[in-house]
């Protein structure tokens, strides 16, 4: 049983930072029998078996290598990285988490007088992250459609990050207008948070392969989702070699050792292991276009997600309520109370047991 302290909150001994900061909220992580959780995208399939036994390895005798530090720079893993995307060991960062991540890409480029451009619907500790360091972030409405119109991204900037495919929509952006933005903008950094892009279904849907092209673009990835190791929490990012130095700078200047022993044994493994990597983000797309079918069915309206989630409305927009009643049923799905997405269910594509759960779930509602 976990036990705290009764307190009255005092800020008196606080920074104005902290007084005023308004922290990002993570996703729900209940802990209930026969939770059917749908709400913070982590993937249904477990880790490649390779990557338990790495963690293992790692561990014998007797854990004697866990007094040692780690590799400050994970040499090893940015090496595999590099080999797996074609790149040089000094385009490859890595860091405690792909959130890690962006907020050294926050601190290392976009802190100058310039506004930093945003789409208005993403990921929300975009705006933490820029209220946390000080910067100036211009929200850029999306379409109606939801979708990313780079003409709209013609102002002086110190950079653009974009989510893609975009989150909580799921809708995904060409290379075509990334390479738009990237070559519009040479004097700002253009970062891609490509969390979901292993789960795209369109070929070579990432960004890394226009970072040669491209001084000012960088690519930042996880291995949260499509490597099924959310509990690891590795992060990374692909950019030019002066990119990436900046962000070795700024990290050696807060944490010089961001990745543990264990963590760089089981992401090793995992980049090695690409079989497995492969085929079960081929069976979370299979189960996602299923899933899409299903909502559909049910008079849904589903944006196009090339993600591990969808996001949809239900027919008569009372994503709350139905929100509610599924989590009655012990079904966690994400609902954002937020203008232009409030009548909109965020629904992380589950193993099929769990989405024949949670379609059943929806149908009995519907009578």
């Amino acid at each position: 049983m976990i036990k705290t302290m009764e307190f009255k909150l005092d800020t008196r001994l606080w920074s104005t930072k902290a007084r005023n900061l308004n922290p990002y909220v993570p996703g729900e992580q209940p802990k209930h029998d026969n939770l059917c959780k749908l709400n913070t995208n982590e993937n249904p399939f477990p880790p490649s078996p390779k990557v338990v036994e790495a963690i293992t390895a790692a561990l014998s005798h007797g854990g004697d290598q866990l007094r040692l530090y780690p590799a400050p720079e994970s040499d090893a893993l940015r090496q595999a990285l590099a080999d797996a995307y074609d790149l040089q060991l000094n385009q490859v960062f890595v860091g405690n988490g792909s959130d890690e991540v962006l907020a050294l890409v926050f601190a290392s480029f976009f802190m100058k007088e310039r506004p930093l451009l945003a789409p208005d619907i993403s990921y929300s500790f975009y705006p933490v992250y820029a209220d946390t360091f000080g910067i100036d972030l211009v929200k850029i409405p999306l379409r109606d459609d939801f979708s990313i119109e780079t003409d709209d991204y013609r102002q002086p900037c110190s950079g653009i990050i974009i989510a893609n495919p975009n989150a909580p929509t799921g809708i995904l952006i060409s290379l075509e207008a990334i390479d738009k933005l990237a070559t519009e903008h040479p004097n700002a950094v253009i970062v891609i948070d490509e969390a979901y892009i292993d789960f795209a279904s369109t070929e070579q849907a990432s960004a890394i392969r226009l970072i040669e092209t491209h001084d000012n673009l960088l690519v930042t990835q996880t291995f949260s989702k499509s490597r099924s190791l959310a509990g690891l929490r590795v992060g990374m990012a692909f950019g030019n070699p002066s990119l990436i130095e900046a962000l070795t700078r700024m990290k050696n200047s807060f944490n010089s050792y961001p990745l543990d022993r264990l963590a760089q044994a089981g992401a090793l493994a995992s980049v090695e292991d690409e079989l497995y990597f492969k085929s079960t983000c081929e069976q979370v797309i299979a189960l996602r276009e299923q899933l899409i079918e299903q909502l559909s069915s049910l008079n849904f309206t589903v944006l196009p997600s090339q993600a591990n989630f969808v996001f949809a409305r239900p027919q008569q927009g009372n994503a709350s309520e139905v929100a509610q009643q599924l989590r009655e049923q012990g079904i966690i799905v994400r609902y954002f109370n937020q203008p232009r997405i409030n009548e909109y269910l965020r629904i992380t594509v589950g193993t099929a047991e769990q989405n024949r759960r949670l379609i059943g779930a929806l149908q009995q509602m519907a009578g």
